[in-house]
């Protein structure tokens, strides 16, 4: 599902104009990069959360060469899913599996 997939749903379940919802859904993603690039974390329930993790510098090995590589400390987003949204889409999902 792409994020115009995204606009043509809500659009329709709220009656928005599609410019609209995409200002919405535009407006949230931008929400969530501005937080994360501060470094906070956003929890949205029955979702999941967006955190921030420190990673360690480390030693590497290029595979192509073998070479080992420095790779520095930095941060990367995590998304984790919460055990509400798991639970419902491992039982839609066996439902309609079999």
């Amino acid at each position: 599902m792409t994020k115009a997939d995204i606009v043509d749903v809500i659009a329709s379940a709220t009656g928005l104009t599609k410019v609209e919802t995409e200002a919405v859904v535009d407006g949230f993603i931008q929400t969530v990069i501005n937080a994360m690039k501060e470094g906070k974390n956003i929890e949205i329930r029955g979702f999941g959360s967006f955190k921030v993790k420190k990673r360690k510098g480390r030693i590497a090995r290029n595979p192509r060469t073998g070479q080992q590589v420095m790779v520095d400390e930095h941060y990367v987003p995590i998304f984790k899913v919460s055990k509400e949204l798991k639970h419902v889409v491992d039982e839609n999902l066996k439902k309609a599996g079999g």
